[in-house]
């Protein structure tokens, strides 16, 4: 009997909703880039970052993602992350946090799946004793918009590239194999961090349109 395949790794990325003391904001700041700093020094660690909800809201939003569940766990269990905890206590409190896996977490609405409790060092006093929010969820969009929202940004970035290397001295002599390792290589990282978010947040209103 053949052994049983070993389970396929998916990157994990985490969404987090805090509300921070709006008199704080100068430290705020500089705390969220602190844990975001933090991170980057873990193992399996694939990018991070924060926004604001507004310039006059409280609601922050983290999102920080890993290579797969026991690199991210040993980022959210590490002393480091407790002592980046411990230190924004005064001015900042998660509301709740949210896990997604694969491609399509890109095209989810904001906090639009499983939404969990508070990891321990990081409840406020209303989560403990509430649990977390929770509100409808709405659907993933149809696979058919998802695979146009990807062509649109695919087509148009693989056609520059594929104009650039052309001046590469010597590249359309390589084997084809070569080339196209090499432009999938240069192509899926451009495509997962900058292309693809882009083309899902100007699409968002039509991919989570009814029909």
């Amino acid at each position: 009997m053949d052994d049983m395949a070993e389970p396929v790794a998916h990157p994990i990325t985490v969404a987090i909703e805090r509300r921070i003391d709006p008199s704080r904001t100068v430290e705020a700041t500089s705390w969220m880039q602190a844990g975001t700093d933090l991170a980057t020094g873990f193992t399996g660690f694939l990018g991070s970052g924060w926004v604001r909800a507004g310039e006059g809201s409280d609601l922050w939003y983290m999102l920080y993602r890993f290579r797969d569940i026991p690199t991210l766990e040993a980022w959210e269990q590490s002393p480091q992350r407790e002592w980046w905890l411990d230190s924004g206590r005064a001015f900042a409190s998660e509301v709740r946090v949210e896990r997604r896996t694969g491609i399509e977490g890109w095209f989810d609405a904001s906090f639009a799946t499983h939404v969990e409790r508070p990891v321990s060092g990081e409840r406020s006093d209303a989560a403990a004793s509430t649990g977390p929010i929770q509100q409808p969820i709405p659907a993933a969009p149809p696979r058919w918009k998802q695979a146009v929202a990807i062509w649109l940004g695919f087509f148009p970035t693989n056609l520059l590239a594929s104009w650039l290397l052309g001046f590469v001295p010597g590249f359309g002599d390589w084997p084809l194999v070569v080339r196209v390792l090499f432009a999938t290589l240069l192509l899926t990282p451009i495509m997962t961090y900058v292309v693809l978010p882009r083309v899902t947040r100007l699409l968002r209103p039509w991919l989570h349109r009814a029909g």
